[in-house]
């Protein structure tokens, strides 16, 4: 029979939780909102650097973007390796090394180097989002999950909020400080923290439960009934790897990776387009989408937690973004409307990318998952290479931003479409 949960059950899983919640998510979040922000502060830097150093559009693009071709290439090493190597050394190995790359962004000089240095940041990142991913869904049942990952990724919408303000600030009052020029110090100045936070995560992330000094027996057991039995749903990575529906989810966020990062490297360009010179005050535009991004994220994970339902929680949310994203276009020249209309996709982008990954956290269970998910992060964070670089290509050719955000927002429209046949087939 279908054990019943007495409520004095409930109420200690709430206080469990609760818990486990102060614990882990306020670090965790802090770790990725300084991921995010190393990984697109370059945005910002451009407005300085790419005058400064001689960069073309294309560069820029090409350069922004590369940071993703480290990522996937060693994501999927990194991960297989998390469940052996522990999830406490692996994220202080990832924290320190980027935070030092970051931090040597100071030295760029030319297009090589800046090609070098991005690439690098890549690879000593990789793995840190869906390796968070799998740790969480060693603590976090199916009923919690779209809540926690909302949560941890509000990181980046914060590093929008936070970024645009701080990095337009640190390069207008540190300019010329020491001989070094405002986006130098704004690469040194976000970067270095991370070095703190990767030796910090040696004594805050256990490993997993068993090893939570903070729990008591009974605690993990009320956890181990909360996430349900593992072995009914385990998979071999083979298994994982054979599996055609991990290649659909693939797709369809490879369609969501690359708009949100075409968004985040090209927003400031994007509002300077629309007659904003004022670098902080540029910054403070920025950051109006992320706010509002934060917000939408919170609420649709709540929302789809509540409901049990994924598809359509993330694929209602990526098509409204594709609409918002090509009626931005047409309102070129007008900075409120065009304002608008990029704050709206920006949050149905980051809602739909909330959704998305409660689907393989639930639907691949116990050691394998951290290769299945790395798998399908490997494959769709791709996107953040070809949606930067797209519209660098595009504004090269064609002198201004309207073809990139267009073919932008055609991505999105195809992850939705992806979803919901998906949802279809399993119907039937």
């Amino acid at each position: 029979m279908l054990a019943i949960p007495t409520p004095g059950a409930i109420d200690g899983a709430s206080s469990l939780y609760s818990r486990i919640n102060w614990r882990l998510l306020p670090f965790l979040l802090v770790c990725y909102l300084f991921a995010y922000l190393d990984r697109v502060n370059v945005g910002f830097a451009k407005l300085q650097m790419q005058s400064e150093l001689g960069f073309s559009d294309a560069a820029y693009g090409v350069g922004a973007g590369i940071f993703f071709l480290g990522y996937v290439l060693f994501e999927l090493p990194s991960n297989l390796m998390l469940p052996r190597v522990g999830a406490r050394k692996t994220f202080s190995r990832i924290l320190v090394l980027w935070g030092i790359t970051s931090a040597c962004m100071v030295f760029v000089r030319d297009v090589p180097t800046f090609y070098a240095m991005r690439f690098l940041l890549g690879v000593f990142e990789a793995g840190f989002a869906p390796g968070m991913i799998y740790y969480l869904s060693c603590w976090y049942g199916p009923q919690r999950m779209a809540r926690a990952i909302a949560i941890v990724f509000l990181a980046g919408p914060l590093g929008g909020i936070v970024g645009g303000p701080v990095s337009a600030w640190l390069m207008t009052a540190l300019a010329g400080q020491g001989g070094l020029s405002g986006w130098q110090w704004m690469f040194l100045v976000e970067g270095l923290p991370c070095v703190l936070l990767g030796l910090l995560a040696l004594s805050l992330v256990p490993d997993r439960p068993a090893q939570a000094s903070w729990l008591s027996d009974a605690d993990r057991r009320l956890l181990a009934s909360e996430l349900g039995p593992v072995a009914a749903h385990k998979h071999g990575f083979s298994a994982v790897a054979r599996d055609p529906r991990v290649y659909v989810l693939a797709l369809a966020y490879f369609c969501i990776i690359a708009a949100i990062y075409a968004i985040s490297f090209w927003l400031p360009t994007m509002i300077k387009a629309q007659g904003v010179d004022d670098t902080v005050r540029l910054g403070w535009y920025a950051a109006i989408p992320y706010v509002a991004a934060a917000f939408g994220m919170y609420y649709m994970g709540r929302k789809s937690d509540r409901s049990g339902e994924r598809r359509l929680h993330c694929a209602v949310p990526a098509l409204a973004a594709a609409v918002l994203l090509a009626a931005s276009v047409l309102a070129d020249g007008h900075l409120v409307a065009t304002l608008v209309l990029l704050t709206f996709a920006t949050m149905a982008l980051w809602m739909a990318y909330t959704v998305f990954w409660a689907m393989p956290a639930e639907y691949i269970k116990g050691p394998a998952a951290a290769g299945g998910i790395a798998l399908i992060n490997t494959i769709g964070l791709s996107g953040g290479f070809w949606g930067p670089a797209t519209i660098g290509w595009t504004k090269t050719a064609t002198g201004n931003l309207h073809l990139g955000v267009l073919l932008m927002a055609a991505l999105p429209l195809l992850a939705a479409l992806i979803l919901l046949a998906s949802k279809q087939r399993a119907r039937r």
